[in-house]
């Protein structure tokens, strides 16, 4: 029944995700870049502008898989959109089985899979042809895999996600460590040595294997950006990659929207994707947005939720047991959020937190067992109490992250705060 009710919560959120994808008209925000991009492999296998080759920052994978969606549902805002909202409806099943194998409870499990599909954040990147949605389900797939201890498939998804965005180099490092530091826990002397060689070899070669697998458009093609930059592909392949390396360390144009990561656990600068003053709304004053903002209760929530489990995981430290539940959320908060302190000069912006907003929820689902084993009954009352909060939290905020058209005064008053305007 636990699965059963995954896979339904997770067929809700598929709706939320659908149901008129193709609001907004138009590309919104960065989709006119990765749509533009998707709309070049199908026809080149590369990137270009006219007849020109294309500099482009970011790997090919995600640009291939909204590409997969134009294929199916044609060039239009559904087909942009599509492979997007299913990675978002898998995400949602996907904490749904983490929390399952970290919890071992039924009533916690269904917790996290609701939790995950009322957040308003997760469903504006499941609406919106970005990369960082493909980016989230595939570090999903990664620590499920790696959770039930099958390296191979962590590696696979590992590798995927570099080849959709170079963030996942945290994972695949903090993964991996600790991987090799369960080997040298597990075995000793001479029987120590083929782990750690495999070990080694999942989380180094094989991701960088697959990623170069992903950029085979550029390599069987010679229209793309340096291809004949250094003596061989491969020199021509490195010496891109410099270019791209000095375009992430040196990004720094100041956007209206950027925000520093001390803001992202509270949401207190989100991202609009889109904003329009239509005249249809029967008032003489009239909004329409698409705000990429977590549910707030849920992230207020979540914020505090962090810290508590970084106190057990600690404590656990210092009695020399790795509790996994709160080792695998620390790994994914430290892996997904803390990097990001270290460029404090890049332009960067709250909807990149999408990555470890996972390991949020799990967070706080942590501390819900805390509470349900202090006392059963109150902790399993104060559980669905905070859910219910937070799904009609959802709900209140919810045409503002699908774009619904509303007078101006019901838009104003889902803007609790200065800063989200």
């Amino acid at each position: 029944m636990t699965y059963l009710g995954i896979y339904l919560i997770a067929g809700l959120g598929f709706l939320l995700r659908i149901i008129n994808l193709s609001v907004p008209k138009g590309l919104v925000f960065d989709e006119v870049y990765y749509v533009d991009a998707a709309r070049d492999y199908l026809a080149f296998g590369v990137e270009v502008t006219k007849n020109d080759p294309e500099f482009v920052v970011h790997p090919p994978f995600g640009k291939w898989l909204i590409a997969a969606g134009i294929q199916i549902f044609g060039d239009n805002e559904f087909g942009w959109r599509f492979s997007t909202a299913v990675a978002g409806t898998i995400a949602i099943i996907l904490i749904g089985l983490i929390a399952q194998r970290l919890f071992r409870s039924n009533f916690l499990t269904l917790l996290a899979t609701f939790l995950a599909a009322v957040d308003g954040l997760a469903l504006v990147h499941s609406r919106t042809s970005l990369l960082d949605n493909f980016l989230t389900v595939l570090i999903l797939a990664a620590t499920y895999f790696f959770i039930r201890k099958n390296y191979l498939a962590t590696g696979i998804f590992l590798g995927l996600a570099l080849g959709t965005k170079w963030s996942a180099l945290y994972f695949i490092a903090i993964f991996g460590a600790v991987a090799l530091y369960r080997a040298f826990t597990h075995h000793t002397g001479r029987n120590l040595i083929r782990p750690t060689v495999e070990r080694i070899l999942t989380f180094s070669l094989l991701p960088i294997s697959i990623y170069i697998v992903t950029w085979s458009g550029w390599f069987l093609s010679d229209r793309g950006w340096g291809r004949d930059a250094g003596s061989n592909a491969f020199s021509s392949f490195f010496k891109y990659h410099e270019q791209m390396l000095s375009f992430h360390t040196g990004l720094s144009e100041k956007h209206v929207y950027q925000a520093h990561p001390w803001t992202w656990l509270i949401q207190s600068r989100p991202t609009s994707f889109f904003y329009e003053s239509p005249k249809t709304c029967g008032a003489t004053s009239c909004s329409q947005e698409v705000l990429a903002m977590g549910t707030p209760f849920l992230w207020w929530a979540g914020a505090i939720a962090i810290f508590v489990v970084i106190g057990f995981w600690i404590k656990s430290i210092v009695k020399h047991r790795m509790e996994p539940a709160s080792t695998i959320i620390v790994m994914g908060i430290a892996a997904g959020y803390l990097p990001w302190f270290a460029f404090d000069e890049r332009t960067v912006f709250s909807f990149y937190s999408i990555i470890f907003q996972p390991f949020l929820i799990l967070a706080i689902v942590y501390c819900a067992r805390w509470l349900i084993s202090q006392n059963q009954r109150w902790g399993n009352i104060a559980a669905t109490a905070f859910a219910l909060v937070v799904f009609f939290n959802f709900l209140y905020f919810l045409p503002i992250f699908v774009g619904d058209v509303m007078t101006y005064d019901a838009w104003y008053s889902r803007m609790w705060l200065p800063s989200w305007i």
